[in-house]
């Protein structure tokens, strides 16, 4: 089977193909850098650097664009308040380019702390104004855009496919408590592809007033239009983005080119925190930072929220956590063991023993992130090969090639350990497992006992097994 990937714009799976063979264009919605990003927006995140990682798996040569908002979404995500950034400036009294230029750094080390691979680009919405301006002027003048008084909205009835994302129709969209009444548009819904705003801080002088700046969606447009082209394979987000924010992107660029924008559309479900929704009120808006405050490694949290469907809400507690973390010390050990048999130390002595057992995890692996990235599935596989590890039916070639899966794998997921990191005492360390082990030759169970114990307070877990001792860190 094939790739096959749910299409919000059709509402069902389809087998996925590119644009161009062998090649893929993707466009990321990214962070609004007002403040650090938290983990629900990671959730999304994430789940865009796993989609990456396995159309690089297939063998496809992916160019991933994830925009920076730095300007221009309000704070309702709707066509009326304030400006994200403005209003983080004007609570903290910081310039509203500082903030974005600090958040947008801590953004990209906490994509690095959870081993996210960098896209190829990351555009940043105030650099593109010259490109928005270009396709404002074009809607304009192809009569699906209208300026009044220094403002300029797009039309929403002279394009016939708008609600196709979202399935809101425009005459169901009428002003009240979805949508604030604007005497200045012909329809509620229509939406703002510039806004004049003498007391906004960040403003461009163009041919509609000197103190303008952009509306969220044609920001998106404007930077896939500029890195991608007019026409693209695939386009993510969050749940949240579907509409206004994807309704509205496709209606614009759709319009302005005359073709279609995006071929698949695909977006994350919410992250949902000890079974509701964050809340600062609450206290749980986590952050990395957060999570290492907690005593988790960033990978943890990089399980975490890689560990259950795309599609599906996931739940965040600190006990969830600390079950990714007891799954990724499994995980650790079984990439340790089969290290350790296929250098021929333990495993089945029978010639081939275990290739059937690799071959059926591969398969069942591929099968499930081939399935709209069904991580569950593909887990599923993993850990059932290393309850076959355990039992030490994989011979010395089985066990070299299931580490060359584990490898592949680890190269889409990216939570495995692959390497034991290096300490200042492993010398001693590895002294004092080999005097444990000459006091077990010896039948000197007390002075065997005594090494385990400082093991132990010295934060060392030795465990003995077929194919000899091993040890790692608590």
């Amino acid at each position: 089977m094939g790739f096959e990937i749910y299409n919000s714009l059709g509402k069902q799976k389809e087998a996925f193909r590119p644009i161009e063979a062998g090649k893929v264009r993707m466009y990321n919605c990214g962070p609004t850098v007002y403040g650090r990003a938290h983990i629900g927006n990671l959730r999304s995140f994430l789940f865009a650097d796993l989609l990456r990682r396995w159309l690089e798996h297939l063998g496809y040569d992916v160019k991933q664009v994830m925009n920076i908002t730095d300007v221009g979404h309000l704070v309702a995500d709707e066509e009326e308040g304030e400006d994200k950034i403005e209003a983080q400036a004007k609570r903290s009294g910081t310039d509203p380019w500082k903030i974005a230029r600090a958040h947008e750094a801590q953004f990209h080390e906490d994509l690095a702390a959870l081993g996210v691979r960098k896209a190829s680009v990351y555009p940043r919405a105030t650099d593109h104004i010259e490109e928005m301006l270009e396709m404002i002027a074009a809607l304009i003048e192809k009569g699906y855009a209208y300026e009044v008084d220094g403002n300029v909205y797009f039309d929403v009835s002279r394009f016939e496919r708008y609600g196709k994302l979202s399935g809101n129709r425009v005459e169901d969209l009428d002003a009240g408590a979805r949508i604030e009444v604007n005497e200045e548009k012909r329809h509620p819904a229509d939406f703002a592809l510039w806004k004049h705003d003498a007391a906004h801080l960040m403003k461009w002088d163009t041919r509609f007033g000197p103190d303008g700046f952009p509306g969220w969606h044609i920001e998106c447009s404007a930077m896939a239009r500029k890195h991608l082209g007019d026409h693209i394979d695939i386009h993510t987000g969050g749940e949240d983005n579907v509409f206004p924010h994807h309704e509205c992107e496709i209606a614009q660029s759709e319009s302005f080119s005359g073709g279609p924008f995006a071929n698949y559309w695909m977006h994350a479900k919410f992250l949902q925190v000890d079974g509701g929704k964050m809340s600062k009120s609450l206290g749980n808006v986590y952050t990395v930072q957060d999570v290492v405050d907690h005593g988790y490694e960033p990978r943890a949290l990089r399980f975490t929220l890689l560990r259950g469907h795309y599609r599906q809400p996931l739940n965040f507690t600190w006990g969830i956590m600390e079950d990714s973390k007891k799954a990724l010390d499994g995980l650790d050990r079984l990439y340790e063991k089969l290290t350790a048999v296929a250098a021929g130390e333990g495993g089945a002595t029978e010639a081939g023993a275990g290739a059937e057992l690799v071959a059926k995890a591969r398969e069942e692996f591929e099968a499930g992130m081939n399935d709209d990235l069904n991580v569950p599935r593909g887990l599923a596989a993993i850990f059932g090969l290393r309850g076959e590890v355990n039992e030490d039916r994989l011979g010395r070639d089985a066990a070299a090639d299931a580490l060359h899966f584990l490898d592949e794998v680890n190269d889409v997921l990216g939570v495995i350990r692959t390497e034991r990191e290096a300490g200042e005492d492993d010398a001693e360390i590895d002294a004092l497992i080999a005097a444990r082990k000459q006091a077990r030759a010896d039948k000197n169970w007390a002075e065997s006992d005594r090494i385990r114990d400082e093991l132990d307070a010295r934060g060392i877990l030795v465990e003995d097994g077929a194919a000899g001792t091993t040890w790692r860190r608590k």
